[in-house]
């Protein structure tokens, strides 16, 4: 059987041809902005596709008259904060410039970069609270790093005004999957060229280029230029060094093969198997070598056997057994530690060997690493407050922030010294740990409520001698001889007992 041949997209400019097809959609655009008082949301990565898209919605407004300009329309880039630091830098002072082109211009688009909270962040969850690094069976990151904040975002225009039209770049020639779901989606629309919003109410989607291919889109990039005075060919050259082969034409007509596979996306993502932009830019240009900590540093977290790395037990303190095998639960202290002088170390080496524009660059932010200090010395009760010192280790100046300094009777000594006392125990250690912490928070309150469920919960996590005491001891209770045992020795009713017995 012979192979079957890959067939290339149709352009969506065959019909009309390039310059007519462009004029019947920026004529389509301003209809539809023209139909109601309906705020728009555009969405902007960066990219190639929302670029093009706003590039329309762009032209559409400048062509219009300034009288007819009284809708706003809001353009939205989230950074989740570990974006590719080329990327990221890209898109912000594309922000910047597009902010000030449309005062100029006098036109009604406003920019906004949207980042997670600094709870939702990725390394507040990864070495603050543990979370093991994404996977598919675990794939945290996403809906806190980048549906959360725009999605805040877009509810919010919605309280204010009712509804709001989602402006985005999707493409049917994106994936199979893609052109299914908005195909099915465009059966169900109401309105032309507006598609429902199956995730967030009164909301509707439109995607202007969703006809088209990716040769169209850097066609028309090329052929377009940038309305508000950002250079679309540095774009090109950024996807260029982005790709593996280093292969990414100038696109002058449709029979030129384009680089649109490109992506770009978190520098710490461990959903892929390599991360083959970041990679391609150090191969392609010496100039970005500087990126090779980062690149390091994510391949480090994409482990395939990560268990040395990672409690027995699960965040609550749970033994929970796959095949008479504990499921291994968050980083442990020590691993958490590890990850952040790795952090920091790369932060330094890459303000102190990268070029001019990088050497403020913020891998991890100050309120991070506030929040993963507070998370390590009050929620987990490791009073030995290490992050200072490991900050101090790392970069070589002094942690200034004294946020949780009067929360601190203890410090890095006494608890060495407990450590000692306790001959090499850590369960034993932990455990005493959290219970003179929560004695001592809870020492001077004249509502002690909540003190025994917190006592409860430190014996709970700490009772087992070791990992092995652990394992047989959630064997045991997932006997049912054993259950009915308990019982007929007269027991404390299982619901009263430890979660890590029932």
């Amino acid at each position: 059987m012979s192979p079957k041949k890959k067939t290339t997209p149709t352009s969506a400019f065959t019909s009309l041809g390039f310059s007519k097809t462009i004029d019947a959609l920026i004529e389509e655009v301003q209809d539809l902005y023209l139909a109601d008082s309906i705020p728009w949301v555009v969405g902007y990565s960066g990219g190639k596709d929302s670029t093009a898209t706003l590039q329309l919605v762009w032209l559409a407004l400048q062509k219009l008259p300034q009288d007819k300009r009284n809708k706003p329309v809001h353009v939205i880039s989230t950074d989740t904060l570990v974006e590719n630091p080329i990327v990221a830098s890209w898109v912000t002072n594309s922000l910047g410039v597009m902010e000030r082109a449309a005062s100029d211009q006098e036109l009604p688009v406003e920019a906004h970069r949207l980042t997670p909270t600094v709870n939702d962040s990725f390394w507040v969850n990864l070495i603050g609270r543990g979370y093991p690094a994404p996977r598919h069976k675990f794939r945290w990151c996403t809906e806190r790093l980048k549906i959360n904040p725009s999605n805040t975002f877009i509810t919010n225009v919605v309280r204010e005004n009712g509804e709001a039209i989602l402006v985005l770049g999707t493409r049917k020639a994106e994936s199979t999957v893609r052109s299914g779901k908005m195909t099915k989606l465009e059966n169900q629309r109401t309105r032309d060229h507006l598609s429902p919003n199956t995730s967030l109410p009164n909301s509707l989607v439109y995607s202007p280029i969703e006809n088209w291919s990716n040769d169209d889109v850097w066609l028309y990039l090329m052929q377009q230029a940038n309305p508000w005075g950002y250079e679309n060919k540095d774009l090109l050259t950024m996807y260029q060094g982005a790709s593996p082969d280093g292969e990414c034409p100038l696109v002058v007509d449709t029979t030129t093969p384009s680089c649109g596979d490109s992506r770009f996306g978190c520098w710490v993502c461990t959903m892929v198997d390599q991360d083959r932009s970041m990679s391609a830019m150090i191969q392609n240009d010496d100039e970005k070598e500087w990126m090779l900590p980062l690149l390091q540093l994510r391949n480090e977290l994409d482990v395939a056997d990560d268990k040395h790395l990672r409690d027995f037990r699960r965040m609550s303190g749970r033994v929970q057994l796959f095949h008479d095998e504990p499921i291994h639960g968050p980083y442990t202290q020590k691993s958490r530690e590890q990850w952040l002088e790795k952090l920091l170390k790369a932060q330094s080496w890459v303000r102190a060997h990268g070029p001019e524009k990088v050497r403020e660059i913020e891998l991890i932010t100050p309120a991070e690493l506030c929040e993963i200090r507070r998370i390590w010395v009050i929620d987990k009760h490791e009073l030995e407050d290490s992050l200072p010192m490991i900050y101090q280790n790392a970069t070589g100046e002094d942690y200034t922030d004294d946020t949780l300094d009067e929360h601190l009777p203890f410090g890095a000594e006494e608890m060495r010294l407990l450590r000692d006392i306790c001959a090499d125990d850590w369960l034993h250690f932990e455990v005493a740990r959290a219970l003179l912490d929560i004695e001592r928070r809870f020492r001077h309150k004249l509502k002690r409520a909540g003190l025994y469920a917190e006592l409860e919960g430190a014996i709970r996590k700490g009772f087992y001698k070791d990992k092995e005491d652990a394992t047989e001891w959630a064997r045991r209770s997932n006997s049912p001889k054993y259950a009915l045992e308990t019982i007929e020795a007269d027991d404390p009713p299982l619901s009263t007992q430890p979660e890590a017995i029932r």
